[in-house]
């Protein structure tokens, strides 16, 4: 018994556009081709858009909502943060030297090689922040908490620390020159490889 001979010509070709057609492999009729996607949307406030690698010098971001924002290497030297929202946002690489930063919400932050020297943090939230090889030196961080935040190679030269919460902190490799850990809460705190120079209250048996 032969088998059935393979369609040819038109009947041929209409059972391919069916086939192809049931497969969902043709575009329904009437439809639309796909536009380019839009641009992200860029969040801007008083002047500064917020975005990777933004220039913003001296800005007011004072309560500003930046939850989860990407701000690497953002320059923000000099502006007023004090009591922003920067709850697992990104500063990688960004530049703060001098700014307020004042009870800054800043859970799960996310800043390897940030500057902050000379930056007013008293009473921020810190706790859980990865903040590899970032530069604190003569930051203000009285009352702050950086409970279990990861503080390898940071530098805290001069820093003050007055009454912060550490527990669980790691201080790897850094840097505390002349810092200032009076009162701190250093539970479960560690220090592995540390300059401990001049620190003020710092441990004494690393």
């Amino acid at each position: 018994m032969h088998a059935p001979a393979r369609p040819t010509g038109l009947a041929g070709a209409w059972r391919g556009l069916a086939l192809c057609a049931a497969l969902g492999g043709l575009a329904p009729a009437g439809a639309q081709p796909a536009g380019p996607a839009s641009p992200p949307e860029v969040t801007v406030i008083n002047g500064c858009k917020l975005w990777p690698y933004a220039h913003c010098p001296g800005a007011d971001l004072r309560h500003a909502d930046l939850v989860g924002k990407d701000l690497r290497g953002v320059n923000f030297s000099g502006a007023k943060l004090a009591r922003a929202n920067l709850r697992s946002a990104n500063l990688a690489g960004a530049v703060l030297d001098g700014a307020d930063l004042t009870a800054v919400q800043a859970y799960a932050l996310n800043a390897p090689g940030a500057s902050f020297k000379n930056a007013r943090l008293v009473g921020a939230n810190l706790a859980q922040a990865r903040m590899f090889r970032a530069d604190l030196s003569g930051a203000d961080l009285t009352g702050a908490s950086l409970e279990a935040a990861r503080l390898n190679l940071v530098w805290f030269v001069g820093t003050q620390l007055i009454n912060a919460e550490l527990q669980e902190a790691k201080f790897v490799g850094s840097n505390l020159l002349n810092a200032d850990m009076d009162g701190a809460h250093l539970r479960y705190t560690i220090f592995p490889d540390a300059n401990l120079q001049g620190c003020k209250a710092c441990p004494k048996d690393w």
